[in-house]
């Protein structure tokens, strides 16, 4: 039989050119990866590097946590004050702080400042100075207040700045016209409220100096012993040509002014500038009437107020006839006038109920100078933010003139405009001017008066 040839194998060698080699394919197990599912991980935890990268670069760190100062909680904001509800002062005075409460009863019942209500507690300091240390104490230490407003008086208020300042709690609008409150280097929390007393002597000797029945005449002062005297005598003396004829001082304590206005008497003295409180207001009137003595009385605002100074003299009020004065605020008597008849509808829903009067205006401009400042600061409101908010100035106002704040000033109202008892009736005529401790010149003001807001609350 013939042997069948055996069956070729195949080569074991390359395939000749041109042809393809044979296709390799890859083990499989349960952990091979193939190169492409490879390249996809390194490519997708390259992305996710890059991601963190990214975010790490771009990381914004959480706000600071907003810790509330003292007396602000999330619900109520607690100010504080010192007032004269008894005492030398208390008639008359004793409505200012009363009508500062009005208008926050007010501001709380139309949702408040970012919905915190204002809680405001008044100590009676009796106008002693000794008496405003243990009120003020005992506001800061056991009420926890905020903030002090609207503290009163000169001499009062003096005995308890330092500290406020030491204690980091907010002075403000002080109630008393001292330069004493302008000082933001030294005391940056305080702020005064109104014009200050060497101001407001300066607009009264430019008014003399530029009125031809009064400017030949003999001038002289009749004033408090303390700063609210003597800072208005030195305005005074600044724009006032001819030499004061007689300066006579009275205290406080002692309400028989008889020798010093027999004294004004015997100088001949024909214009009597006073710086007054509305009692001594009223006695000086009194005793000069008593002596059948006439000068042109010329009084600074704190004592001027028609309503009050009637309330002193009873029966005798006529002798208020005649009487010039300065003023930084409406005229009370001007119910015409739009803020008048704002604060006098929320005096008669929150407050005494009473006619507004200078000093029901003086307590409620300052509250809502207060909530302007409170809502400029912010939600998150502290000592500093308060009071970089004040210092931006520009706060549109009951005001005459506008205010003084800034970064080197913290001075409160910055002119006024005169007025006079006409028929019983107290009216402002000519300019308002303005100028301040420290400037040459008197000069008049003559922007419009701002309006209040529809529903009578500050959005600023």
């Amino acid at each position: 039989m013939t042997q069948a040839p055996p069956t070729p194998r195949p080569p074991t060698s390359s395939p000749a050119v041109g042809l393809p080699a044979p296709a390799r394919r890859p083990v499989r197990g349960p952990y091979a990866v193939s190169r492409r599912a490879t390249t996809r991980a390194v490519a997708l935890v390259g992305c996710a590097l890059l991601a963190l990268a990214t975010v790490a670069c771009t990381h914004v760190p959480p706000p600071t946590p907003y810790f509330p100062p003292q007396g602000v909680t999330d619900t109520e904001i607690t100010l504080g004050s010192h007032q004269p509800l008894t005492g030398p002062a208390a008639a008359g005075y004793s409505r200012v702080s009363a009508a500062t409460k009005a208008y926050f009863d007010y501001v709380n019942a139309n949702g408040g400042v970012y919905g915190r209500k204002i809680v405001y507690d008044v100590g009676d300091d009796g106008y002693n100075p000794a008496n405003t240390q243990t009120v003020v104490r005992k506001l800061v230490e056991q009420d926890k207040v905020f903030a002090i407003v609207g503290g009163f008086g000169t001499a009062t208020h003096l005995s308890v700045m330092d500290y406020l300042k030491d204690k980091q709690i907010p002075d403000l609008f002080v109630t008393s016209g001292a330069t004493d409150w302008n000082q933001p280097s030294r005391y940056p929390g305080t702020f005064g409220f109104q014009t200050d007393y060497t101001t407001e002597g300066k607009i009264i000797g430019h008014y003399i100096q530029e009125t031809p029945t009064l400017a030949e005449k003999k001038a002289c002062t009749f004033v408090q012993n303390d700063d609210f005297g003597r800072e208005l005598v030195a305005g005074l003396t600044q724009t006032l040509d001819s030499k004061l004829a007689s300066q006579q001082t009275y205290i406080t304590s002692n309400p028989n002014v008889a020798i010093q206005t027999q004294a004004l008497r015997q100088a001949g003295c024909e214009v009597v500038v006073l710086a007054t409180i509305p009692g001594f207001t009223a006695q000086v009137l009194t005793t000069a009437s008593k002596l059948h003595y006439q000068p042109q009385f010329i009084s600074s605002t704190v004592g001027s107020d028609y309503n009050t100074v009637a309330g002193y003299l009873g029966v005798s009020s006529g002798l208020l006839e005649g009487l010039i004065s300065t003023g930084y605020l409406p005229i009370a008597s001007n119910t015409d006038d739009p803020w008048v008849k704002l604060f006098q509808q929320i005096n008669d829903d929150y407050g005494d109920k009473g006619e507004v009067d200078n000093n029901v205006l003086v307590g409620m401009s300052i509250a809502y100078l207060t909530v302007q400042a409170l809502q400029r600061a912010g939600h998150d409101i502290t000592v500093d933010n308060l009071i970089d908010a004040i210092q931006q100035g520009g706060f549109p106002g009951p005001g005459l003139v506008p205010f003084g704040f800034s970064k080197t000033s913290h001075a409160g109202y910055t002119g006024g405009r005169m007025s006079k008892v006409t028929n019983g009736v107290q009216n402002y005529f000519g300019p308002a001017y303005v100028t301040d401790a420290g400037a040459a010149e008197v000069t008049e003001y003559t922007e419009p008066a701002a309006t209040p807001p529809q529903n009578g609350v500050p959005t600023d």
